[in-house]
């Protein structure tokens, strides 16, 4: 009987680990691309917008600050742009976290050898720790959507991305992402 009840007690608990696990997975693989409004907090700076993210690694952010700042990804390449520096900033984007945020193949991988899918009141979340990189990343509860990220940037700061009003599987033109676009 104590051999039944350890068996069915391990078999309901592993079911309850494999659930959110296989519906972040699941709500990943059918997601092409991702609309969302973000705050971003960099030590005590606060900056807010949105972006348009289409899968493989292309993004498209813009700030809603006074300099119309603009972070744009081709999936090669990341640009940084406004009116505050003169020149733009451009990046490779194997160089950056945001190459293993915008890499769905490489976040499904991850998923499934993360050991703890560990979560708080309002998200799920795992850490991947990549070339002595930790990036944290976050899922609502509910609808499993991706909903924001901690990383350190290229100067070692910590940076929290929070995710809001997120929409997925919109219509995207690759266009918006050629970063001639967006060079002064």
């Amino acid at each position: 009987m104590r051999y039944l009840i350890f068996f069915l007690f391990f078999f309901f608990c592993s079911k309850l680990y494999a659930l959110p696990k296989n519906e972040i997975k699941n709500k990943l693989e059918k997601t092409n691309s991702v609309y969302f409004e973000f705050i971003q907090k960099i030590n005590n700076k606060v900056e807010k917008g949105e972006c348009k993210l289409l899968y493989p690694k292309k993004i498209l952010c813009k700030y809603n600050d006074i300099y119309e700042k603009v972070m744009v990804s081709n999936g090669r390449s990341l640009l940084i742009n406004s009116k505050k520096i003169k020149n733009y900033l451009i990046y490779k984007l194997k160089d950056t976290p945001l190459n293993l945020i915008l890499d769905k193949s490489f976040l499904l991988k991850k998923i499934d050898e993360v050991q703890n899918i560990e979560e708080n009141i309002q998200n799920y979340y795992f850490k991947i720790n990549h070339n002595n990189s930790l990036i944290t990343i976050f899922f609502d509860k509910e609808s499993y959507d991706i909903k924001g990220w901690t990383t350190k940037d290229i100067y070692q700061n910590s940076v929290e991305t929070i995710l809001l009003n997120v929409e997925t599987n919109l219509m995207i033109d690759d266009r918006i992402f050629r970063i001639q676009k967006y060079i002064n």
